[in-house]
């Protein structure tokens, strides 16, 4: 979806470094220094907007939370969700996830979450997928062992494709939803596409999946 250019997002992000993080590739290794205390680290990958991991922040005091997402003018709007809500366990990175082993060292993550990713639905973009196998490396490098994928999404094809390639890579699927809203699964967190796409009738898929 196109979204509508921001100029100012840029400048914005940068006035607010206690919440943006303006030079991640400083902090490997570190970043329970960052966040003065030494909780799991869970991050998003794609985190749009914001309004599922500000709601996981709020939910969970206990666990520390970044945001990854490279575009800007949209980025900016999950700044604003911070600020209002005031939260020290959430912070905000405006980096491509190509670079994530850049940013964190090995053990360091405990968890990734993908909500509602690109689908690239053309064979030939496959490897733009976040879940395509080069992805699912560089999570492994990052994620404690046994570390976790949660993934959200409305698309049956890239909720199938990745199921394949969780498998292919050697994942533990320990959960797998057809269709989360009307799951017994509790807790559930959504994203602004989740409600949109909800609201349209549109099943949602859900999985969580473990190294090993």
């Amino acid at each position: 979806m196109r979204q509508r250019n921001k100029p100012w997002a840029k400048d914005k992000l940068a006035s607010y470094p206690q919440y943006v993080i303006q030079t991640p590739d400083q902090w490997v290794g570190k970043w329970h220094e960052v966040f003065e205390n030494k909780q799991p680290l869970h991050i998003e990958i794609g985190t749009g907007k914001g309004r599922f991991l500000s709601g996981m922040a709020k939910a969970n005091p206990d666990i520390n939370y970044i945001g990854i997402e490279l575009q800007d003018s949209i980025i900016v709007t999950a700044l604003d969700h911070i600020i209002e809500a005031e939260l020290p366990n959430m912070k905000l990175m405006n980096v491509n996830a190509n670079d994530l082993h850049l940013f964190f060292e090995k053990g360091e993550v405990d968890r990734i979450y993908l909500n509602f990713s690109d689908p690239w639905p053309k064979t030939r973009h496959a490897k733009r997928r976040l879940t395509y196998k080069t992805f699912l490396k560089i999570y492994e490098d990052i994620l404690v062992d046994q570390g976790e994928i949660h993934f959200k999404t409305d698309n049956q094809g890239l909720f199938e494709y990745s199921l394949t390639s969780f498998s292919e890579y050697g994942l533990l699927l320990k959960y797998v939803s057809l269709d989360l809203h009307q799951s017994d699964f509790v807790g559930n967190i959504m994203t602004e596409y989740e409600e949109k796409f909800a609201k349209k009738g549109n099943r949602i898929y859900r999985c969580e999946v473990q190294y090993q």
